[in-house]
């Protein structure tokens, strides 16, 4: 029998660019976001995480460029 679950949502942060991250879930893009508070806001607006949740979960976000403490400048 086919296991019909759905996997749990995919969350790709691109590497900084000018002080903004992209923001990809499940191969859609969701925007742009300058800080660690804007991408909680972002995943807690699709229903992915509260907005007090870490945001370190490698279950959850695959970053590139750079961790969820990378947050240059503009």
């Amino acid at each position: 029998m086919e296991d019909k679950t759905r996997d749990r949502p995919r969350v790709v942060v691109d590497e900084p660019l000018d002080g903004r991250r992209r923001v990809m879930i499940d191969g859609a893009d969701v925007g742009v976001v300058v800080s660690a508070d804007e991408l909680r806001g972002v995943l807690s607006r699709a229903g992915l995480m509260t907005e007090d949740a870490p945001i370190d979960n490698p279950q959850l976000i695959e970053w590139h460029g750079g961790g969820p403490d990378d947050w240059p400048a503009a």
